[in-house]
């Protein structure tokens, strides 16, 4: 990957405020690179950020992982069983206390305690988990600071 410069730095600051602008609007605004950086990496895909209470998954759950051993298989059962679980959003490896940390979204407490006993529980290596139910979401999106 190349340098960032002022004008791609700029393209990518437009694109994290309003990723619907068009090709031609933003080629208008700031140069022709939108395909140099989508091809070097710097931009990894374009989406709609949705509500999720307007959608029914308004119960935000950040889960603890610990897992019975720290051996690189179990790690990698756990990583490729998790990335077949379509409620969780996010899940990182972390230095710690624990093992990973997840983000799920979900209906309500109800479908929180299915979702655990069911998926998360059932993955490979779970010793034990921590659940922080979200009260308030204070900042959820914010841009990278470029």
């Amino acid at each position: 990957m190349g340098q960032l410069d002022k004008t791609d730095r700029r393209i990518l600051t437009i694109l994290q405020m309003d990723g619907r602008i068009a090709a031609v609007e933003l080629a208008d605004r700031i140069g022709e690179r939108l395909k140099r950086l989508q091809r070097e990496g710097y931009v990894a895909g374009f989406g709609a950020r949705l509500d999720p209470h307007m959608v029914g998954l308004g119960f935000l759950v950040f889960v603890e992982v610990l897992l019975d051993k720290t051996t690189p298989d179990v790690f990698e059962r756990f990583a490729k069983s998790i990335q077949r679980a379509p409620e969780v959003l996010e899940c990182y490896m972390v230095a710690g206390g624990f093992d990973y940390l997840v983000k799920t979204r979900l209906s309500d407490m109800t479908a929180y305690r299915r979702f655990l006993g069911d998926v998360l529980l059932a993955l490979p290596g779970v010793k034990e988990t921590r659940t922080y139910a979200v009260m308030e979401e204070v900042k959820s999106y914010a841009p990278l600071p470029l």
